[in-house]
């Protein structure tokens, strides 16, 4: 089937997670990842204008841009207008500023960035809709889209309010593929509905499916004794229908090594794997967890303002996975407004709304002692 992307190498290197040195990228070590990436056939890369503070970009102009012929390769990045901007004019200069930082010229492939939830409300104000379709119109930019972490449900209608965006990039990968706040099988039928492509982003779920617990890795590796886990993820990931690539935030060449082993020559899972998907998907949601849906019912009615789903993510990631560094930065994210969840005031409120039943307030004080610094 034909669609954008179709023959672009299904693995794409995300610049999110670079290796660093201290506080700067260490773009010797960069430069060597770029240079395998690029020899073993792969040829998009993804950054963003927020990514490391900007280093990132200008990361990708020393390791890349400066470096290789620019139809050598693609290049993707993206606009968070909900970061900061006052005015349309500051929100249209970040695309200025990415320009500058990377030198590409053009890009390939421009998302607005992260939208659902209240951030999408800022691509309304700033009107950078027509602003990407204007820079489209004059070359800067190749092709538009967007990206995206909310329901399938609000996925489906902006792809309705604007069927000009040609792509999506979604979080998809096999552990949440049910998942009802991530909702990725949703979310691809919604694209598939639309007939959009996707760029698949967190396809191991920021490291989480590389280091899963040791009765749901057992399953895999009984499986496959010679592939890694995070193979597995990417090419679960890479299996899904018109897919333009799955990117991947590799931090060393050991990773970018393993990558391009598993991608070098990709074949979708064949059925039998895709069993074994299925059997370590069960294992996982056997881990005690807490059920929280989403559903936001506890939300409306709290006195303190406490970002209860959110908060319950996070946790989850630290009980299900271990994985207290991601658990953390997903705590910083979901409580950025100061819903923490030590201002819970126990009134009790959000359980007698709860369709799970979930005991919130204790829930509440175990995420406040876990995940909030002392």
């Amino acid at each position: 089937m034909d669609y954008l992307g179709k023959d672009i190498p299904k693995l794409g290197f995300g610049l999110m997670r670079l290796p660093m040195l201290g506080d700067q990228v260490d773009l010797e070590q960069t430069k060597e990842m770029v240079d395998k990436f690029l020899a073993a056939g792969f040829t998009y890369f993804d950054t963003a204008y927020g990514y490391l503070d900007g280093k990132s970009e200008a990361a990708a102009r020393e390791a890349l841009v400066n470096r290789y012929p620019r139809d050598k390769f693609q290049l993707a990045t993206k606009l968070p207008a909900w970061a900061g901007p006052q005015t349309a004019q500051q929100a249209r200069d970040m695309l200025t500023t990415s320009l500058k930082r990377t030198g590409a010229g053009y890009f390939d492939f421009y998302l607005l960035h992260n939208l659902g939830d209240e951030r999408t409300a800022a691509f309304d104000r700033f009107g950078i809709w027509d602003y990407v379709l204007e820079q489209k119109a004059k070359g800067v930019l190749k092709h538009v889209g967007f990206s995206f972490h909310d329901k399938a449900e609000e996925l489906d209608r902006l792809l309705t309010l604007h069927p000009e965006m040609e792509f999506v990039q979604l979080q998809v990968n096999w552990a949440d593929w049910d998942s009802p706040s991530i909702q990725s099988a949703k979310c691809m039928e919604v694209a598939r509905k639309h007939g959009k492509p996707v760029i698949i982003m967190e396809p191991v779920k920021g490291g989480s499916l590389a280091a899963l617990p040791q009765q749901v890795s057992r399953i895999m590796t009984q499986a496959d004794p010679n592939a890694s886990l995070s193979s597995w993820a990417i090419r679960f990931a890479a299996s899904q229908p018109q897919v333009i690539t799955v990117l991947s935030g590799m931090s060393n060449i050991a990773q970018m090594e393993d990558n391009i082993a598993t991608m070098k020559h990709f074949s979708p899972l064949n059925q039998a794997q895709l069993q074994v998907i299925a059997q370590a998907q069960a294992a996982l949601a056997a881990i005690p967890s807490v059920p929280c849906t989403g559903c936001q019912y506890c939300v409306k009615g709290c006195p303190a303002g406490v970002a209860i789903p959110g908060i319950f993510k996070a946790l989850n990631n630290l009980l299900i996975f271990g994985n207290r560094e991601g658990a953390l930065g997903n705590y910083s994210w979901e409580t950025r407004h100061g819903g923490v969840a030590s201002k819970c005031v126990a009134c009790g409120q959000c359980e007698s709304v709860c369709p799970q039943h979930i005991p919130i307030i204790q829930r509440l004080k175990e995420a406040a002692a876990q995940l909030e610094v002392q």
